[in-house]
């Protein structure tokens, strides 16, 4: 055996912590970049927005020094840098990524409407040394596309020659929508309705009993009813916190940044009131990182506030990073605990043991801004606005694909998506016939035209084994795949998955290799889905299958051809 003579050993210095050594160069430049950020744990993702936004990119000398001001372990900030895709985390010895960055959505509605060829012809007229062209996940402009997304500039209907423009222009700074700000939305009498809960006017109990009496229900895809969740929350001891999900990665989902680019201080004053009435001590907006215009504009609006007295409950902004898992409440608090976002293993459930360990509140943001309304116009003129009698109030659909007129569109809760989409949409785009339709997004499953005439509305697609969800409505024409949209689908769900729990990650990933190299072993799709159904931690898992199981059940002829879909998700 060969010895190794003793000066080949490098010895560390005993007096220097193990690992990666921390320069004092890297540190103070660090320090000056976060300014007065304060050195939390729960900033650390925050802290890495400033260091992409800045920088560009994340190396591993920033992720040290980032370990050092906080006081964590190296390893305990790679692992939540590497978690969410918009970091760019360059290792030593790697070569940093180009100067701009153009993502370019690739979900159902942007396939169909041609972002693929959008990326290619882009490849042929760029310097891929000086911009890179990512192929993303949905970026909530889905009735814009094809759409993209440009340092803090989003662009809808996006084409070559618009983002050959867009390259040599400053993207730092986000284009802010004509929204009502805070002195229009107290002239038309905003915020009133929260004096009065302050002042007791409206006591808590009874905004607990409107709440219910309205049959509001959370609208970011559980469909839970608002007036139930408040009493439970409230029941447990405090103190109390509120988190609110504006992270909308579903794809097909989009209203909630309509609502808030138009208006912002609905949500803003029904979670004001929720918080008053649960008796939360702060509130938490979680905004993905998708909306960079929203961010600004809830920014400036919460300032705006705070100066005219009207933040009751402090509120936090916090930025998501490209994670579709934080949608999922247990992930998203994860999140903004400034950890991955894993979802949590339940019970105990967030209304008990929530963000930091507290009793949460959690609502989506179309929930809250119904709240002021219901509470000056009365559960009746909420409820009543209906399709039916067995349908209470009012939804926003999102509606993207096949039809003249795409958007949000607000209507009775259980209208049928013929009616929806005649009467709010202008009728199938030119040339198209209905064929198909994701009711809630690409979780909710995939549905024939004959089942237009169904109720959109909770408890109707459930029964096929599908959801309403988050009222995302994909419309599929005759000159559509829907082989190719499930295949989208799950390469979505496999790109997605956090990993934690082995049926969702290998089955995604399974289902994606089948339907790729065109297996149409129908027993071993059933027996995937079961397995991901019954034994995945969170609905990604448990749901990301529906659209495959659809494709086998009601487009059989569909299923045994190849699909055609362009490319995969390359970030």
């Amino acid at each position: 055996m060969e010895l190794i003579a003793p000066d080949k050993f490098k010895r560390r210095d005993p007096s220097l912590p193990k690992g990666r050594q921390v320069n004092e160069a890297d540190l103070d430049a660090l320090a000056a970049l976060l300014g007065d950020m304060p050195r939390r744990r729960d900033l650390v993702i925050e802290a890495l927005h400033v260091i992409q936004d800045k920088i560009g990119y994340i190396s591993a000398a920033n992720m040290a020094a980032l370990a050092e001001l906080f006081r964590l372990s190296q390893v305990e900030v790679y692992e939540v840098a590497s978690f969410y895709h918009h970091f760019d985390i360059v290792k030593e010895g790697e070569t940093s990524p180009p100067p701009i960055t153009i993502r370019v959505a690739t979900g159902v509605t942007e396939e169909m409407l041609g972002a693929f060829e959008l990326i290619e012809d882009l490849k042929k007229v760029i310097d891929p040394e000086q911009v890179r062209i990512v192929e993303a996940p949905c970026i909530g402009q889905c009735d814009g596309a094809p759409a993209a997304w440009i340092g803090k500039r989003v662009f809808r209907h996006a084409t070559v020659d618009m983002l050959l423009e867009a390259i040599g222009e400053d993207n730092s700074k986000p284009q802010l929508p004509d929204y009502e700000t805070l002195s229009a939305y107290r002239a038309e009498g905003g915020y009133g309705v929260l004096e009065k809960v302050i002042s007791g006017e409206i006591s808590s109990d009874d905004a607990i009993a409107a709440m219910s009496d309205a049959g509001l229900r959370g609208l970011g895809g559980a469909g839970f009813p608002a007036g139930r969740k408040w009493g439970f929350v409230r029941g447990y001891a405090g103190p109390r916190l509120m988190t609110i999900n504006g992270d909308e990665g579903e794809p097909g989902t989009f209203k909630d940044r309509w609502w808030l680019e138009h208006h912002p201080h609905r949500m803003l004053e029904g979670a004001q009131i929720a918080a008053h009435v649960v008796g939360c001590e702060r509130i938490y907006i979680y905004l993905r990182d998708e909306y960079p215009h929203l961010h600004e504009v809830l920014r400036l609006e919460i300032d705006a506030m705070a100066q005219a007295g009207l933040l009751n409950t402090p509120m936090e902004l916090r930025r998501g990073a490209g994670a579709y898992i934080c949608g999922e409440e247990s992930a998203m608090i994860e999140s903004i605990e400034g950890k991955r976002g894993l979802p949590r293993l339940r019970p105990p459930y967030i209304a008990e043991v929530g963000l930091f360990g507290r009793p949460t509140l959690n609502h989506n943001v179309e929930t809250l801004l119904w709240v002021p309304q219901i509470l000056e116009h009365g559960a009746e003129w909420f409820a009543s606005q209906g399709w039916a009698d067995e349908n209470n109030g009012v939804r926003s659909f999102s509606v993207s694909g096949r039809v003249r007129e795409p958007g949000v569109k607000i209507a009775p809760a259980g209208i049928p998506l013929n009616k929806l989409i005649d009467d709010y949409c202008g009728g199938m785009a030119e040339g198209h016939r209905l064929k198909a339709f994701f009711p809630g997004g690409a979780s909710g499953g995939i549905f024939p035209a004959h089942m237009a005439d169904r109720p959109m509305d909770f408890g109707t697609w459930e029964k096929e084994g599908g959801f309403i969800g988050s009222h995302a409505v994909v419309v599929l024409s005759d000159k559509d795949s829907v082989r190719d949209a499930a295949l989208n689908t799950m390469r979505f769900f496999q790109h997605e998955s956090c990993g934690q729990c082995t049926p969702c990650r290998s089955g995604t990933d399974k289902m994606v290799r089948m339907l790729s190299s065109h297996d149409n072993d129908s027993d071993l799709y059933n027996d995937l889905l079961l397995v991901m159904r019954d034994s995945s931690i969170c609905g990604l898992g448990q749901a990301a299958g529906n659209c495959v199981e659809h494709l086998m059940k009601h487009f059989p002829e569909e299923f045994e051809q190849p699909a055609q879909t362009k490319a995969e998700f390359s970030e």
